[in-house]
């Protein structure tokens, strides 16, 4: 049945990560990045839940490869794993620094290939690291202006992602905190909102790309417990201004302060809160958070 063969791709996929992570003991070598989607995943292998999850296990490998002339390269490979995975292939962005964007182009196209080649149906993320590890650095100096792969051609291709990141904070009172998560949001064009107080709740939206750099920077902070409560993503064709707008749910990033109460005037008023994301479409996300039907 099909709902066999979902636990077992399940049972394959929590395995796959357990293996990566005793290999990879490190953060900055291998994180998950969606750790609401890892605890769903168990949870349906577990207790054999018809529930299927909602959103795919999100991970970054890190590679280091050796440049000829140059010391050592990272790539960042962020992996996401389809439900129906392995009998569908992973998902994987390889991105370096160093690469142009025909060249990243080339090299996602080309390790695509090898995968769909060598590995239907079976687990591969390993053999993915190991053929970045061995082939991503020869992309660097890759000269494409004779190739096939002209940059107009690999801008249209490229498809924009965009973002939105629920993060959740034990609490979030600190100054400086503050002001950083509303700055940073401005330098990076992310629209969206932060309440501070308990628990501190941010919420970010825009590219992709610009919402990762975002994540990587508040969590260097010191927090007594944050995470990524859930995460959207979309993809736009081509990255215009204008789709990126339309996917706004937010004008502008702020900070948002509902009726606090409690001795310390810092519990907000989670109903307020509520009826805030209910107004801007996002009503299912208040039960994420907190685990009970709002009202």
């Amino acid at each position: 049945t099909t709902e066999m063969a979902n636990q077992e791709e399940a049972e394959i996929q929590i395995s796959e990560l357990d293996l990566l992570s005793s290999m990879f003991p490190y953060e900055e070598e291998f994180a998950v990045t969606d750790q609401v989607a890892l605890a769903e995943l168990k949870h349906y292998v577990e207790n054999e839940s018809a529930e299927v999850p909602s959103s795919k296990l999100q991970f970054i490998l890190n590679v280091k490869a050796e440049v000829p002339n140059a010391s050592m390269v990272e790539f960042s490979m962020a992996c996401a794993l389809p439900f129906k995975y392995p009998t569908v292939l992973p998902e994987i962005a390889v991105r370096s620094s160093l690469l142009s964007r025909s060249q990243q182009i080339l090299l996602n196209s080309d390790l695509k290939t090898y995968l769909m080649q060598n590995f239907s149906g079976e687990p591969c993320m390993l053999s993915a690291r190991e053929w970045v590890k061995d082939h991503a650095a020869a992309y660097i100096d890759k000269d494409l202006s004779s190739s096939s792969v002209t940059a107009s051609e690999a801008t249209q291709s490229e498809i924009t992602m965009f973002t939105r990141l629920w993060i959740y904070s034990h609490h979030i009172y600190n100054k400086q905190k503050r002001k950083n998560i509303i700055d940073w949001a401005k330098e990076l064009s992310l629209s969206g909102f932060c309440m501070p107080g308990k628990p501190g709740v941010v919420c970010v939206e825009g590219l992709q790309s610009s919402c990762e750099e975002f994540w990587s920077r508040v969590r260097r902070l010191t927090w007594k417990r944050i995470l990524i409560r859930h995460r959207e993503d979309v993809s736009l064709e081509g990255g215009e201004h204008a789709e990126i707008q339309k996917q706004r749910k937010f004008p502008t990033l702020e900070e948002k302060c509902f009726d606090a109460h409690g001795a310390r005037g810092n519990h907000m008023d989670l109903g307020q809160l509520y009826h805030f994301l209910e107004e801007k479409g996002c009503a299912d996300i208040f039960q994420m958070y907190f685990g009970v039907e709002g009202h």
